[in-house]
Formats: C-alpha cells, sequence, structure tokens
C-alpha cells in the first residue's frame, strides 16, 4: 500500500518503528496535494518548505532516540479557521486574511505530540453553511464522485482524507460541520463533548455550539 493509503495510527507506528522515515511520509503527501489537489480543491494553502524542514526534524530525532509523541512524523492539515503560527488565515473568504502568530491549542498539542502541519484546509466561507460550496476558493469536489458535494462547512477536511491527501484532520462543528463531510466522503468524524478541547485560536461561529473535531480513515 502507497505511505498516503495509510491511516494516522499505522503510518505513525510505522514511522516509530523505522519502516517509514518522517521526511518520506511528508513527501508523499506533499507530492499528491501537487498532483490532485488542482482537482479536489481540498486546500487553500499549502506549506512544503516548513513541512520539509519540521520532517527532518522530526527524523534526526528518530535517529537520535529521543522520546518521540504518539502522532511523530505524522502529516496532518486543519480547516482554515484554526490559528496555525507561520501562516495566513482566511476563513475561506476573500474579505478577511490575518498573519497568525500563534498556534491554537489544538494545533500545538498535535505539534507536541509530534505532528507535522502540511497546511490549511477548504472550507465554506466563514464556516457558514452545510454543503461546503466555496466561490473563492473553488468548491471541493468529493473524491468519490467528483460531481457531488463533500459536506459543509468542514468540506476541505473530509476530502483531503477521503482522497488520501494526508491521513488526518481537524475540522470545526457547529451544527454538523465535521459529522456531514465526514458522512458525505466515507471517512470517521466525531464532535466531541463540547469543553473537552480548547477552542482557543479557532475562529468562532457561534458560542456555546462551537467544537473543534478530527477526521480520519478509520476510529483509531
Amino acid at each position: 500500500m502507497e505511505l498516503t493509503g495509510l491511516g494516522v495510527a499505522e503510518l505513525a507506528r510505522r514511522i516509530a518503528d523505522r519502516e517509514v522515515s518522517p521526511v518520506e511520509a511528508v513527501q508523499a503527501s506533499l507530492g499528491r496535494i501537487e498532483r490532485l489537489d488542482d482537482h479536489y480543491r481540498a486546500f487553500i494553502s499549502v506549506y512544503p518548505e516548513a513541512a520539509l524542514v519540521a520532517a527532518r526534524e522530526a527524523e534526526a530525532a528518530l535517529v537520535a532516540g529521543a522520546d518521540l509523541g504518539p502522532l511523530h512524523g505524522v502529516p496532518l492539515a486543519v480547516k482554515d479557521l484554526f490559528q496555525v503560527a507561520g501562516t495566513e488565515r482566511t476563513c475561506g473568504s476573500q474579505v478577511f486574511r490575518e498573519t497568525v502568530e500563534e498556534d491554537a491549542t489544538s494545533v500545538a498539542r498535535l505539534r507536541q505530540a509530534g505532528a507535522i502541519m502540511i497546511g490549511l484546509l477548504n472550507l465554506q466561507e466563514f464556516a457558514f453553511g452545510p454543503v461546503g460550496i466555496n466561490p473563492h476558493h473553488g468548491t471541493a469536489r468529493n473524491p468519490w464522485h467528483p460531481e457531488r458535494a463533500c459536506g459543509g462547512s468542514s468540506a476541505g477536511s473530509g476530502c483531503a482524507v477521503a482522497a488520501s491527501l494526508v491521513p488526518g484532520t481537524l475540522g470545526t462543528d457547529t451544527g454538523g460541520s465535521v459529522r456531514i463531510p465526514a458522512s458525505f466522503c466515507g471517512v470517521v468524524g466525531l464532535k466531541q463533548t463540547y469543553g473537552l478541547a480548547s477552542r482557543h485560536g479557532i475562529y468562532p461561529l457561534v458560542d456555546g455550539f462551537d467544537h473543534g473535531g478530527p477526521l480520519a480513515w478509520t476510529v483509531r
């Protein structure tokens, strides 16, 4: 099986067992994104240079025998509502654009677990809608049927997993925005218990209803 077809847990295991290097894992995702994402439109922004720097650092940690997190070397991506330090957040819009200096808490925790951030994912503008339509960045195409929707608002988060661009993503869910893309794209999505994970650094839609949540091939 190609590296890009592996789930999060299996890829993390292979990296920890030195069967696959973090550089190889990141290069595989970046290569697939470069080849296919003009069609799928899952990503708004991709950061190959920063991802490869992080991958080389992860490889050096492996060689040095450092303590590894459970996601060490695994490439992931997050919805373009999350703050990712050193990137530009748009929330899927053309009327909003900001340079981000601090990771969202959930992104920081993924990095602490060893994950490597590859880019920011497409969404319905400001997460306001269940279909995933975006006239500004192009609407993400469903990998199973390109003429059908990915579901929203976390369209790119569902699409990127189903198209095997990355093994896992983060989306947000206010009224179904993780669960709908997971259903439409045939992947696993979780709306967790409110307050279980920090919402710091996630652009808000409805206070008291907003959640961050993962999407992946399997529950593991």
